[in-house]
């Protein structure tokens, strides 16, 4: 599920609560993010990675990969209706 491919992958640097942290590197919030509004930036992110962020795709499949940006996208004070699906990340990865 996306809470469990959250609190096992993202929870690290994001933190529970999804405000992210700094220190070593600086890792952004996830509350209340307009980065997610459109739901193709985190998909490519999760899978390409970005700066800091590495990227996923080949540790997650496309379901995953759509169950855990679905799960940011409705969680940390998001409320992004629009459901993305492993057919969306699929046609991401092309």
């Amino acid at each position: 599920s996306g809470d469990e491919l959250y609190n096992n992958v993202c929870r690290g640097c994001h933190m529970m609560d999804g405000k992210g942290a700094s220190g070593a590197g600086a890792y952004p919030s996830l509350v209340a993010n307009p980065n997610l509004a459109q739901a193709g930036y985190p998909v490519t992110l999760v899978v390409r990675g970005r700066r800091a962020m590495p990227p996923f795709g080949d540790m997650m499949n496309d379901a995953q990969v759509a169950a855990v940006v679905n799960y940011l996208r409705t969680h940390f004070g998001n409320n992004f209706s629009d459901v993305v699906t492993a057919r969306d990340v699929s046609d991401a990865r092309q």
